[in-house]
This record gives C-alpha cells, structure tokens and sequence, in this order.
C-alpha cells in the first residue's frame, strides 16, 4: 500500500496566512492572521511535511493572480512538494507558477467555468501537475453540490459527478474539500470523501474539518482518502506533523516517517 500523505495547507489572504470558521469570511473581516506563508512553510518543512499547499483564497473572487513570490521564496528554502491555488485561469498561468518553482497548480473556479483548462493542462505539462479541488455543500440527504469562487457561487455539478468528469479530462489529483466542515474542526465528511474516492482512479485529499488526530485516521480509513490536508491544528500547534504521522503509523495506516538523527553536542547525545 503507498504511503498516506500528511500535508499542511496555507490559505493566504493579502500576503499573509490566515484561518477562519467556513468560507466566504474575508470580505466579512473574520479572518485571523496566523503569520508569514514563508516562515510557515518552513516550520513544515522542518517537521516532514510530505506536501505543501498554498491556496489564495480571494484570488478568484477579487481577480487577483496567484502570489508568485511567496512560490519563489519558499521553493528556494524548501524541498518538499509544493502546490499552488487561486487565480490560475490559463496554461500561462500554470506556467508561471511551475517555474517559479510549484510541482503542482490547483484550479477549482478556472476548471468550472472551463472544462477544457484540465486537459490543455494536463496535455502541456502532465496530469501529475494538474490538481482539481472541489468546494462541496450537502444540500440534502445523499447530494453535495459544488461550489466556485472561493464557496460563494452554487454550480449545477454534484460532486461526484465533478469529480469523475475532471479526471476524465485529465486531472492528477483531487483535493475535496467540504464547505460545512471547514475551519470547525469537527471532523472531516467521510461520507462525500469515501464516495470520491471510491470514484475516480487518480488521489484523492481530504480536506475541511480536521480537529483531532482521530479525524485524520478516520478519513483515511473509513473515507478511503489519499491524503490528509489541515491547516488549523498545525497553525495554531495542536500537533506537528511528525505527531500526526506517528500516530497514523501506531493505527495501522502507512506513513514515510523521518529518520531519527542523533546529533552531537559536544556533552553527549541528545
């Protein structure tokens, strides 16, 4: 079996990371700075973070590009996997972001309003690069409906369908994301998440919800995830990455683990 990923997440608004309790909050000023994308990224870098994902969260509501500095700046200090969302619109912009220094570009508003992006996408640089993110609601007993700009703006795609429909077209990856779950910490959707998985033959990461180390493990397990994305509990230091990892590991799930080190310091071991 591969190894489950665990990878902290970054939603940056006006140059800085920040969190708050579902979508749509930032015209509302209800979101909380939790600092510097660079330093953060750093700090997960240093923990063993399997991946990195940056998302703009505003970059498609207010038609801003996608922030190619804070790219360029963490890339050149950081060597695990970076993903990077928000804004990207074209093969151009994908590009732009691939070269300042992204393994992968993530579209979710773009992909809506444009099928044909993913496969223009995934023929130019690979489906490997090509992320589609899903924004889910449930809007009733057995449907989720997806939603663009950022949660703002209701489809007519249910998520399922949206999901089948983008690795048709090319994608590499799914990153799932509940709208309901965001920022409570509550627990991710196992339901929508197993149901996505066990749809489409590409990763599937969970998103939205993750408050306790148990949660992780049960969207992996029970909701068939690839991967775990959370932002809160590593932010705020509930737990670091390697914790989560070796609790994974002590559930049976399959992890990469970092090596232990033993560093000399002049008095002994330590």
């Amino acid at each position: 079996m591969l190894a489950k990923r665990v990878i902290p997440c970054l939603d940056v608004h006006q140059g800085q990371v920040t969190r708050g309790v579902r979508f749509g909050r930032a015209e509302a000023g209800e979101l909380r700075n939790v600092g510097d994308p660079v330093e953060l990224a750093l700090r997960y870098n240093e923990q063993g973070a399997d991946e990195l994902v940056f998302f703009d969260i505003t970059a498609s509501a207010e038609g801003r590009a996608a922030m190619v500095q804070v790219i360029e700046r963490t890339a050149e200090q950081c060597f695990m996997p970076l993903t990077v969302g928000g804004g990207i619109r074209t093969v151009e912009d994908m590009q732009v972001m691939l070269r300042a220094g992204a393994d992968k570009v993530s579209i979710n508003t773009a992909a809506l309003a444009n099928p044909r992006l993913i496969r223009a996408g995934a023929e130019k640089f690979g489906s490997q690069c090509i992320v589609v993110s899903i924004d889910c609601k449930r809007v009733g007993p057995d449907r989720w409906q997806v939603f663009s700009h950022g949660g703002r703006r209701p489809t007519d795609w249910e998520a399922v369908a949206w999901a089948r429909e983008a690795v048709r077209l090319g994608a590499g990856e799914i990153v799932l994301n509940s709208i309901d779950a965001d920022g409570t910490r509550a627990g991710y959707d196992l339901q929508i998440t197993r149901r996505v998985s066990e749809a489409v033959g590409v990763p599937v990461v969970a998103s939205g919800g993750a408050g306790s180390l148990e949660h992780m493990a049960e969207v992996l397990l029970e909701g068939k995830a690839d991967a775990v994305l959370a932002a809160s509990v590593f932010h705020y230091g509930d737990y670091t990455v390697g914790q989560v990892k070796h609790y994974l590991a002590g559930r049976g799930i399959p992890v990469r683990l970092e090596p232990e080190i033993t560093v000399f310091d002049g008095s002994g071991l330590r």
